[in-house]
């Protein structure tokens, strides 16, 4: 069992700030207790959009070890190279004209794969047409 003081103050609740209602929380704030309590109850899959942003150092540790300790699989939309370089075991890529690329491995090893696959190509935006 973890003491929850320490348990949320791996998410940067430390002293007063583990007094406070949450209703007086900021926004970032209430994304940290939401975060620290559903990695905390456990679940066999997570959804998580761009989990890094507005966390600090400290918090991304705490969740990044958190989600390596998760038994059951956590499907993570990030631009955080280095998170998903730490964390990702598979990449889902959408590459080029929608073109959809299912790798093993952590994101260096697909950036390796991807350049020794398509070059040193630089990345295009792809234009889509109007529907109607």
């Amino acid at each position: 069992p973890v003491n929850s003081r320490a348990y949320v103050s791996k998410f940067n609740f430390g002293g007063g700030d583990q007094e406070k209602k949450v209703a007086m929380l900021s926004g970032g704030e209430k994304n940290r207790v939401h975060l620290a309590m559903t990695l905390k109850q456990g679940a066999n899959l997570l959804l998580l959009d761009e989990p890094t942003n507005d966390l600090d150092v400290n918090a991304i540790r705490a969740l990044e070890d958190a989600l390596e300790n998760f038994a059951g699989c956590a499907v993570i939309i990030s631009h955080d190279r280095w998170f998903l370089d730490r964390l990702a075991t598979h990449i889902l890529a959408f590459e080029g004209d929608s073109e959809v690329v299912w790798f093993e491995g952590n994101f260096t090893d697909y950036e390796e794969a991807k350049r020794k696959r398509l070059g040193d190509v630089e990345p295009k935006r792809v234009r889509y047409k109007k529907l109607g």
